[in-house]
């Protein structure tokens, strides 16, 4: 081997050590690392890799819009890898400072960013949203349930397109209502508009009502137990938030996702759906008495015919579905 290749395959290494001490960073997204809901599902997966490793990461929590590139890229300035960027609004920051640090890996929930250094995860929010549809329907006394999305966006119709698919499929004749925040990011962190649009809907009849909102949906869940109505969480396990009044909770396990990435960068598109355990519905001490054992074997039942491929949850953002 000659001294030219000597030094290459030490410079190979060198990289490969260091990439290997390298400690994770994360970004999370608008709306706080504290939001009960998406992204206090990824911090859970960093400090559970956190506490399995004994190592520390980097993490900056997202205040406006502007900040995103320049926290991606100061983690890469001193080094992290991976860096995740949680939501699909990080996705031209990834795949500009990605390109700036090729020898660094990146990687992105909710979005496809096609680089050889960056790992994509995807959810197939569908289906989960799917078994908690099927629960709001056989749940309501009215025939008549609510969605309340938080920034209207193809990812958020994805979960109204699935819950309705779920609802109307345990019952032809429900009625489903559905309403966005808004249209910016301020969308995930208004609990005041999502108790009002709850109470608009439950005005109308709902006595059920899914919110995917992020730190909206506290409304949506304070709303429900002002009225006497139920409401079903999203993303993390938020049964406790109001037990008594939350039916069950969408889990999209994001925690997963973020660990996984921790552990093992794997460049490419992961996508997890309730065969890869990336999303299910949740059953505790909270909602226990709430969901009857007849509820449980029909959306059990459903959920073992989706993995199976028996039921197809048509996908709002490929399936030309739920067209609104």
């Amino acid at each position: 081997m000659t001294r030219k290749n000597q030094i290459a395959v030490l410079a190979i290494v060198l990289a490969a050590s260091l990439a290997a001490q390298a400690d994770p960073a994360i970004v999370y997204d608008m709306g706080g690392k504290f939001d009960k809901s998406f992204n206090e599902a990824a911090y859970n997966g960093m400090e559970r890799w956190k506490k399995e490793t004994g190592k520390s990461y980097l993490e900056f929590e997202v205040a406006n819009e502007s900040q995103r590139e320049q926290a991606i890229r100061r983690m890469a300035e001193r080094g992290a890898s991976p860096i995740i960027a949680m939501s699909f609004s990080q996705a031209s920051a990834i795949e500009k400072v990605a390109k700036e640090f090729p020898k660094l890996n990146f990687a992105i929930v909710d979005m496809v960013v096609e680089l050889p250094n960056v790992q994509s995860v995807v959810f197939k929010e569908q289906e989960g949203s799917f078994l908690v549809g099927m629960m709001a329907a056989l749940s309501s006394k009215t025939g008549k349930v609510g969605f309340v999305g938080g920034m209207d966006i193809p990812l958020i119709r994805k979960f109204q397109c699935g819950y309705e698919q779920g609802a109307k499929f345990a019952n032809p004749k429900a009625e489903v209502f559905a309403n966005m925040t808004g249209s910016t990011g301020a969308a995930w962190n208004d609990p005041a508009r999502g108790g009002e649009l709850a109470k608009a809907q439950f005005s109308k009849g709902a006595d059920v009502i899914f919110a995917a909102a992020g730190g909206t949906g506290m409304g949506v869940y304070q709303a429900a137990k002002d009225g006497g109505k139920l409401a079903i969480g999203v993303d993390s396990n938020q049964n406790h938030l109001q037990p008594g009044t939350m039916l069950t909770s969408m889990l999209k396990r994001v925690d997963i996702a973020v660990y996984n990435v921790s552990k093992a960068h794997k460049p490419g598109v992961s996508v997890l759906g309730l065969k890869e355990g990336g999303v299910d519905y949740a059953i505790d001490k909270n909602n226990e008495k709430l969901v009857s054992a007849d509820m449980k074997k029909k959306v059990d039942a459903a959920k073992a015919d989706i993995v199976a491929g028996k039921i197809k949850v048509a996908d709002y953002m490929a399936d030309n579905a739920c067209k609104y």
